[in-house]
């Protein structure tokens, strides 16, 4: 799982904005102006079956991360939290 859900910087990331991007969800921010410093992003590739492949992206790990659970709860409320 995304650990940018739990984070302060969340909705002003340039890396969960591509994140979002790569999963084709909207965007929680249009235009990010926080450059976070050393994000980890973990690319995996998932057999959906019928031939068909997915690609997952997951921030891992992040220098800049700061803990606010339910910091994406709060900006997207009643919607179900990414996994």
């Amino acid at each position: 799982m995304c650990i940018c859900v739990d984070c302060h910087w969340l909705d002003r990331c340039q890396a969960y904005h591509a994140v979002e991007r790569q999963h084709g969800v909207v965007h929680l921010c249009e235009a990010p102006d926080f450059v976070p410093v050393d994000p980890r992003i973990h690319v995996q590739v998932r057999d959906l079956g019928d031939g068909a492949a997915g690609v997952e992206w997951d921030v891992r790990a992040c220098a800049s991360f700061q803990r606010e659970p339910g910091h994406w709860l709060r900006l997207r409320p009643g919607e179900a939290v990414p996994s």
